[in-house]
């Protein structure tokens, strides 16, 4: 019988290349509130508790995700994921000494993941007592990992499966949306007690992405209703684009709000969401929500040029093919 890891991985880190270093440390040090650490001109690193990396920014063209790390609980879950990736056919390369140190882990394995990001898996992050200088008073990880991402898709069906496939991830809900009458299907899910740490969305009817980047959204959890407001007013007094104003969601009921990160991708701070606990997994259901949010959420600074700037960004994807890795999106374990 194969080894369920589900419940031992964690969102652990995300790996950023881009060439607009001024502004991120603007955007993650003094809006979003992050502790940063500028290694070299071309490398820096954002904390949001003990783990000496939680964000790595890398200086290149991409302005893009490149890489999202993994943390597994222990070896026997290591070598049952990486026995599921080999065994379907799928190179698997291990990290250099520069790239676990820059990652601020021992050691890591890497192999392809959805719409060219590339999953990392790794066992122990390095870990600091340095004090973190943020202007947050705590985020949320722990268990939860570091929080969660939000991926478009033409083929929500094969990332669910890429994702039950490697870390046998679990279905805890999916939300309808229709905007200008197409309608938006999410499917939230988990692969821990976080509510999600993947969402996955796509538009039915359309067949193309109308997102440029390989995420649409990125979320980090603070730990204080005062810690979101107070983020949510740097980030819209330093000038950064506020996309969907203060609201709660239908379905893990957290309170947050999304801004643009100078890269493009949107950066989601929340707060006080539903975690799925061994107690609530006994008897949680998948269900249906109608409309992402009770309330809130609202568009900000909606005009003709936005709108102008999705469809652009559309007819791009369109263009693009969708990377995607068939050997792990066959069909859900």
């Amino acid at each position: 019988m194969s080894t369920d890891v589900f419940g031992r991985v964690h969102l652990g880190y995300t790996v950023v290349e881009t060439q607009r270093f001024t502004d991120w440390r603007r955007f993650g040090a003094d809006a979003i509130g992050l502790h940063v650490d500028e290694l070299t001109r071309d490398t820096m690193r954002f904390r949001l508790d003990d783990h000496e990396c939680r964000f790595l920014l890398q200086r290149g063209p991409a302005e893009d995700v490149t890489a999202v790390g993994w943390l597994v609980d222990d070896h026997e879950t290591f070598d049952a994921i990486l026995a599921r990736v080999t065994a379907a056919g799928v190179p698997v390369v291990e990290g250099t000494d520069e790239e676990c140190a820059l990652r601020g882990v021992e050691r890591l394995w890497r192999f392809p993941g959805p719409k060219g990001v590339a999953t990392e898996i790794f066992t122990t992050p390095l870990r600091t007592t340095a004090p973190l200088q943020m202007q947050i008073s705590q985020f949320v990880t722990g268990d939860s990992g570091m929080g969660h991402l939000a991926i478009t898709t033409t083929d929500a069906p094969a990332l669910h499966r890429y994702y039950a496939t490697v870390f046998d991830a679990r279905l805890s809900d999916q939300i309808d949306e229709t905007i200008s009458g197409l309608t938006l299907k999410i499917r939230f899910l988990r692969v821990n007690e976080r509510h999600h740490s993947i969402a996955v969305a796509n538009l039915r009817g359309l067949p193309l992405d109308p997102v440029r980047t390989s995420i649409q959204h990125l979320n980090t959890q603070v730990a204080t209703l005062d810690d979101l407001l107070a983020s949510h007013g740097r980030v819209t007094d330093l000038g950064f684009r506020m996309v969907w104003d203060v609201g709660q969601h239908t379905n893990d009921r957290e309170l947050s709000y999304y801004c643009q990160t100078p890269s493009g991708f949107e950066w989601e701070v929340g707060w006080n969401p539903v975690l799925i606990t061994p107690e609530v997994e006994a008897t949680w259901e998948p269900t249906t929500h109608q409309g992402i949010s009770i309330w809130g959420h609202t568009p900000v600074g909606e005009s003709v040029l936005t709108k102008l700037g999705q469809f652009r960004q559309a007819l791009v994807s369109a263009r693009e093919q969708e990377i995607t890795v068939p050997e792990l999106s066959g069909g859900a374990r």
